[in-house]
């Protein structure tokens, strides 16, 4: 690894793995990271890249957490660091890292482009330039056994109050049968971007609006914003372990795949590994959207991860080629049959293979593409503040410390201030 990334190896631990040839300044350097398969399935894609055209690559692995990750990221490119050739960016990134990417709409034909979800090439458009191709989608989902809520007579679970009693009644049947370690419901409950993920969701499900609305205006301080609050921390030590609040993806997918909780909210990644040859639980899980308020929708927030070109790669060109590489339609096929990543082309979701193996893409096709979005495109480069102090004070809430409306009215005063200090 190069000098900065050699400073960095502090406060982080960078990984290098060669695809294709040893490390040298000629070698492609891409980042990826993330839960479950993510990093083996972009690995294979690299190597498959590299057996095809003859061109070296390494992986560099970074934080699977996504608020360290672009803290990283946003320090390598202030350094105007060439380290990284193509990086993995959250879909909440485009508009803070953006300056320092290449416009792809200058390598990729727009035939290729089109292929994709108009929305999520929106999300990617800044200031007219694409600074990134999407590369997997991505939407919050309601996990469920399958077995349990057939054993007790209880059907999916379409509002929020429906999940609780659900899961009140399981777990406490499943306890006195001799499984002390039942839970629920798990999710992610950590002070960090997933808790952001999770708590649009139940605002948004109660129709209370999605924190700053599409004229920037902050509304997030709303009754039906408060009801949602109240609900989730009335789960805390009741239907969801109090360690749920330092869950993340991976904790809350561990409990449920073990055997130990009725629901689960979590991302389609958990489908495969759940149902995996090893799993306690395979074939026993079944996937659903999410349940709603009794003034709200069903709703997932919009996730997934790009691919974008640093400006400041020596070789952009094969960089490009890379990244159209992974975000083909076969290599996105590959992903979602053995990984159940959920592709950015539409077609896919009519692919035969594609349903044969991950058949609730075609069932819930419509809740991927209508997925709620944060609101990093209204708030731009100040987003990371917008959801840092979004998930504090619904943190907060969460552990007790201060009710649902008086946590909100403080955050809705502070994102009000933020904006007035020079505008999203």
């Amino acid at each position: 690894m190069r000098r900065v990334l050699g400073t960095l190896a502090t406060v982080w631990t960078i990984a290098a793995t060669a695809c294709g040839a040893p490390a040298d300044d000629g070698v492609l350097a891409i980042s990826c990271a993330g839960v479950g398969t993510q990093f083996e399935l972009c690995r294979q894609g690299v190597e498959a890249w590299s057996a095809s055209t003859g061109h070296a690559a390494r992986l560099v692995s970074a934080p699977n957490s996504s608020t360290e990750r672009l803290a990283l990221y946003q320090q390598l490119l202030a350094a105007r660091a060439g380290d990284i050739d193509v990086f993995q960016i959250d879909v909440v990134w485009p508009g803070i890292l953006g300056p320092h990417f290449v416009d792809l709409r200058d390598f990729v034909p727009e035939a290729e482009i089109d292929g994709h979800f108009p929305a999520i090439i929106a999300n990617n458009t800044v200031d007219g330039r694409l600074v990134a191709m999407p590369w997997f989608t991505d939407t919050g989902l309601l996990y469920y056994r399958s077995d349990l809520l057939e054993r007790y007579g209880e059907a999916v679970p379409e509002t929020w109050d429906q999940l609780r009693a659900a899961a009140e009644r399981i777990q406490r049947a499943e306890r006195r049968s001799g499984n002390d370690r039942m839970w629920g419901f798990v999710w992610q409950g950590r002070a960090y971007e997933g808790l952001t993920c999770n708590a649009l969701e139940w605002i948004a499900s109660h129709g209370g609006g999605r924190i700053v609305d599409d004229e920037g205006r902050v509304t997030v301080a709303n009754p039906r914003a408060e009801r949602a609050l109240t609900v989730a921390a009335s789960w805390v030590g009741v239907i969801s372990p109090r360690g749920v609040l330092n869950y993340a993806e991976e904790e809350a997918r561990g409990v449920f795949q073990s055997g130990d909780a009725v629901f689960m909210r979590n991302w389609p990644y958990a489908w495969a590994l759940a149902n995996g040859g090893d799993s306690p639980v395979a074939g026993l899980v079944g996937v659903a959207a999410l349940p709603r308020g009794a003034e709200g929708r069903h709703v997932g927030t919009l996730g997934g991860w790009q691919l974008a070109v640093s400006r400041y790669s020596t070789q952009p060109e094969r960089a490009v080629d890379l990244v159209r590489w992974l975000t083909r339609r076969d290599e996105q096929e590959r992903r979602a049959i053995t990984g159940a990543l959920l592709p950015t082309i539409e077609a896919l979701y009519r692919d035969p293979d594609v349903l044969a193996a991950q058949p609730f893409f075609g069932e819930l096709a419509p809740l991927f593409r209508e997925a709620i979005a944060r609101p990093s495109a209204i708030t731009g480069i100040r987003y990371n503040q917008v959801s840092s102090a979004f998930w504090t004070a619904v943190h907060a809430t969460l552990v007790g410390d201060g009710s649902a409306a008086a946590n909100l009215a403080e955050l809705e005063e502070r994102l009000t201030l933020l904006s007035r200090g020079g505008g999203w």
